[in-house]
């Protein structure tokens, strides 16, 4: 670890508090604004919508900007979008908000990219574990943005109001912490729009298994996690329990980032995303297995870190699968797949457990992962023929 991926930890850490936080009380302000019950997510769809919207245009920017300047416009979008959430809750303007959170997701979008500049801040035989300790940052936002909700809850004449306003602070403070980072330079060649066309890149065997990963990997993540609190409600829990829940979920998300790297490098990524696999897996037999408070908890936990190493895995292997010109573009395609599955995830969770129940989500989760399974095996048989050749 050198002195910039230390920085770029932190600037992960802060961007995980702003997400744990706009996770945390978006839903709780739309449903306090929304003129109907069922409109109260859609602020939360809106950041995540908003996400994937800008993958093309945060592409373009990190082009033609570099990392520094493309963070760097990120965190100002977070500032202002930040404020017009705060407007939008002194006005009690319900689409204020929604739209201050769209505007929110270029943030996402580009803080997305914080663990592949991981990679370029390290020597080629770390890139493994810089990217994986650099999402073990995230660390800090499942501390920080529960705690920074509640301690700003009542700041202010309504209530969050002074939650998005510290989470603009926040943003500034990110921004002196992004601006202080000595990225690579970027070569003229590079930051032309050259290389290969995106089609060839996205229908590389390695790019489609790494894609899945993460997409696939992040949306089951997404969907569980997203349906455990009404499923826990209709078990008759209180919201410390599931509170508790969540709270280990978070940990088992990035807790692993300090060794998931090493994990990679010794045994390789398709081993650590098969073993990510297998812990999805676990999550959803052990969720089928009871509704005890023990049996949420430990489907947490395994769905976490099978996250961490689905995601990690994923992102270290979509590093084969581009030249250095073509970067942004096939990082961006990347970052569309899993914004595009998380959005998906998000809109379905409520409404599959409401309807069809905890038991079904958890049995639906399993054809993804199988999905999954079948790629990274068909993976492991082509590349020995592609070495070969």
């Amino acid at each position: 670890m050198n002195r910039n991926l230390w920085l770029l930890t932190l600037a992960q850490g802060l961007f995980m508090t702003n997400n744990v936080t706009f996770i945390a009380i978006n839903g709780l302000v739309g449903f306090s604004l929304a003129p109907l019950g069922w409109m109260a997510t859609l602020p939360v769809m809106a950041y995540v919508l908003g996400g994937a919207l800008s993958t093309g245009l945060v592409a373009r920017s990190q082009r033609r900007f570099g990392r520094r300047g493309a963070f760097q416009s990120g965190l100002l979008v977070a500032v202002l979008s930040c404020l017009l959430c705060a407007l939008a809750v002194a006005w009690q303007h319900f689409w204020l908000l929604c739209t201050a959170t769209l505007v929110a997701g270029y943030y996402s979008a580009n803080a997305g990219l914080y663990r592949f500049a991981a990679a370029e801040l390290a020597v080629p035989s770390y890139k493994e574990k810089a990217i994986s300790l650099v999402l073990a940052g995230g660390l800090l936002g499942a501390v920080a943005g529960p705690n920074l909700a509640l301690a700003t809850r009542s700041l202010g004449s309504y209530p969050f109001l002074g939650a998005y306003l510290a989470l603009a602070v926040l943003a500034l403070l990110s921004l002196a912490v992004v601006s202080a980072i000595r990225f690579p330079e970027t070569g003229a060649a590079n930051r032309q729009d050259s290389g290969r066309p995106l089609s060839e890149i996205v229908r590389q065997p390695v790019f489609v298994v790494a894609a899945m990963g993460s997409a696939l990997g992040f949306g089951i993540m997404n969907l569980l996690m997203s349906a455990t609190p009404l499923a826990m409600q209709t078990c008759g829990f209180t919201f410390d329990s599931t509170a508790l829940v969540l709270e280990w979920h978070v940990i088992g998300m990035f807790a692993p980032g300090f060794f998931t790297g090493h994990l990679i490098r010794r045994f390789g990524v398709r081993a650590i995303m098969a073993c990510g696999l297998g812990l999805n897996v676990a999550c959803v037999v052990i969720a089928l297995n009871g509704v005890e408070l023990h049996h949420f908890l430990m489907a947490l936990f395994a769905l976490g870190v099978g996250w961490n190493f689905l995601f990690t895995g994923g992102t270290t292997l979509a590093l084969q699968a581009y030249r250095p010109e073509e970067k942004d573009k096939a990082q961006g395609a990347l970052n569309f797949c899993v914004f595009s599955a998380t959005a998906l995830s998000a809109f379905t969770a409520g409404a599959l457990v409401t309807t069809q129940g905890w038991f079904w989500i958890n049995l639906a989760s399993l054809v993804p992962l199988a999905a999954v399974a079948v790629a990274l095996a068909l993976l492991g048989r082509i590349r020995p023929q592609q070495t070969a050749a």
